[in-house]
C-alpha cells in the first residue's frame, strides 16, 4: 500500500485539519497546518514511535481547530520558542507542540471554568 495512504489512515482528522477555513490574515494557523502536512508525510511509517507521534499530532491539531482557548494558548506558547541555527526546526516544533498540549491538559484538569449566565 502507498505510504501516504497508510499515514492518512492513521490520521482520522487529516481532512478536517487540511480543509480548515481559517481567517485570511491568520498566518499562524496556515503555517501550523503546513508544518503538520510536512511532518506527517516525512516520518518513517515502519517506526512505531514516529507513527504514534503522528497520531498525537493529528489529535492535537484537531483540538486546535475545535477549541478556541487551546488555540489561543498554542499561539502564545509557540511564539515564545527560540531556535538555534543547527537545530532541526520541524522536529523542535513538533516536540514543542506535544509539550504544550501536555502542559495544557495538565492545567485544564486543575482549572474549573464556570459559565456566567446573564
Amino acid at each position: 500500500m502507498d505510504k501516504n495512504k497508510l499515514i492518512i489512515e492513521h490520521c482520522p482528522n487529516f481532512y478536517k485539519i487540511v480543509n480548515f477555513d481559517f481567517f485570511e490574515d491568520d498566518n499562524f494557523t496556515a503555517c501550523l497546518i503546513k508544518i503538520y502536512r510536512e511532518y506527517i508525510f516525512s516520518v518513517n511509517i515502519l517506526d512505531n514511535n514516529e507513527l504514534n507521534r503522528v497520531v498525537q499530532i493529528d489529535k492535537i491539531l484537531a483540538k486546535y481547530i475545535d477549541d478556541y482557548v487551546f488555540r489561543k494558548t498554542m499561539k502564545y506558547e509557540l511564539s515564545q520558542i527560540k531556535f538555534e541555527n543547527r537545530e532541526n526546526i520541524l522536529q523542535k516544533l513538533v516536540n514543542s507542540i506535544l509539550g504544550i498540549f501536555d502542559k495544557y491538559e495538565e492545567g485544564k484538569t486543575r482549572n474549573i471554568y464556570i459559565a456566567r449566565w446573564i
